[in-house]
Order: structure tokens, then sequence, then C-alpha cells
């Protein structure tokens, strides 16, 4: 394998690590942490106020971070960053009549993401409304393991690539009904990968259900998945719940295929 394309291990003199540590100044700033002190910064990441202080003057000067003296912020520049790998997603640039269909449809929102490492990310959506806690937006990550979409592709993984990704990984309680239980994940897996398609009940969230189905390329491999999400109503049930998966399973699985034939059929992915 050419060294240059290999992976750096961070204890490696391939590792650059002041890269890296800029790179973490960038991700301090998310939708809660919008505006940050030097003192902030330095505790979200780890560095040293010092080093936090050299990195943000140097993202200053380049125009990624603006300060008014005290707090610092990110600026719109930093968009460039995240639009060079959504260019390089052509279901990113094909998604959203999809997705404004399928919303219309169904009045619930919907998602694409991809699968990176242990983690979804969103690069197309269509919100009817703010159902979650936090803010979902385009590039926004969540644990695969406690997503429908995310699970969807993982099921698509081969065991021992599953077991990799899987090895130092551990599954966060976000609500009481979270699987926590790797075993018990990979079980959830496998009957996902025989019905061809993953349905997270309040395991995210509280209150909030999703049904998710792959997306595939001309080879028929996993690539992405598409999403319905929505808010519990008061009189939910199992009978409820039923009634919504055979509502909402052909509706998804339908714009899947149309977002697979058009991206094939247009040569965007193979």
């Amino acid at each position: 394998m050419n060294p240059e394309v290999t992976k750096a291990n961070p204890s490696s003199d391939q590792f650059v690590q002041s890269l890296a540590r800029g790179l973490s100044v960038i991700r301090a700033f998310d939708s809660d942490h919008s505006s940050l002190t030097l003192s902030e910064v330095a505790a979200r990441t780890g560095l040293a106020r010092a080093v936090a202080r050299r990195f943000l003057l140097t993202l200053e000067t380049l125009n990624y971070v603006r300060s008014n003296g005290r707090q610092y912020e990110l600026t719109g520049l930093v968009l460039e960053l995240g639009y060079a790998y959504l260019s390089s997603q052509p279901l990113a640039q094909l998604a959203s009549p999809f997705l404004a269909e399928l919303a219309a449809q169904t009045s619930e929102s919907t998602s694409i993401s991809t699968l990176d490492n242990t983690d979804i990310v969103y690069i197309a959506r269509v919100q009817k409304r703010q159902i979650m806690q936090f803010n979902i937006s385009i590039g926004s990550r969540v644990p695969a393991t406690t997503s429908s979409m995310g699970r969807v592709m993982l099921a698509a993984l081969s065991e021992s690539e599953l077991d990799r990704r899987l090895a130092n990984y551990e599954i966060a309680q976000l609500t009481p009904r979270t699987i926590t239980s790797k075993d018990e994940l990979k079980q959830e897996l496998a009957s996902i990968a025989k019905k061809g398609w993953a349905m997270v009940d309040q395991e995210l969230q509280i209150g909030v259900r999703s049904l998710a189905v792959p997306i595939h390329n001309n080879q028929r491999q996993v690539i992405a998945s598409i999403n319905l999400s929505w808010q519990l109503g008061l009189n939910d049930s199992k009978k409820v719940r039923d009634e919504q998966i055979a509502d909402f399973l052909p509706q998804l699985q339908s714009t899947a295929a149309q977002l697979e034939h058009v991206s094939t059929k247009s040569g965007q992915i193979n």
C-alpha cells in the first residue's frame, strides 16, 4: 500500500499532531456551542490555553474564526470544508426533490445519511417539525448503533468488519430503551439484514421513532440509508406502531428505489 495514503497511527511520525489539534478546535463549536471563550475552547479540546489561543489566532487569520475580543465563533468559510465532502456525495445532490416528495406524502421528517466508522453523517434532510432535543442538520453525526439508518448500514457489513468497528466502541445508553449490549445489537442487526429495514423505537430519544431502509449502488452494495422519523402520539401502542410500519415502509422503499434508479442511470453512483 502506498505510504502516502496509509492511515497514520497517532503515535507514528506520519501523524501531524498540529493538524489534528487545529481540527479539534474547529469541532469544538457546534449548534449548542456556537460562541466560545478561549477557556471554553481549551476545556472542550483538552488543549492548554496557550496552545488553544495559537490555534484560534491562526484560524482567525485564515478567516475560519472571528472574535469580538473575548468570544470566538466560526465563520461561513468553514462551510467550504464540509462542501468538499458533500460535493463528493452524488446522493446529496440528487436527493432533495425525492425527500421533499416523501415528506409531503407522510407529513414527517426524512433524511439520508452515510456511514462513517461508528457514526452516521447526515447528507440530506427535509424536516417537517422539530422532534429531536438536539438540532439535526446537514453534516450532523449520530451514533450508528442507536439510529435506524445506522443499523441498516451496519447490518450490511461483513461480520469481521462489524467486529472491527465495534471492538473498542462503547455503546452509550441514551435512553432506558437503548440497546447497549453488543451481542444483543448483533442479533438485532442480523434480523435487520434478513428483513431489509430497521426501526429504532425511542432508543435515540424518548418519544421519537424512526424507520429506515438501505440505498444501494448498481452492484447492490449498501452505500447510504434513508429514513422517516416522527414523534409518538399520546395513544401509542403496538397496533399503532405496526400501522405506521405498514404505512411508511412501502413509501420509504419506493423512494429508495427511485433514488437508486435515477442515480445509477445517470452514472452518479456505481
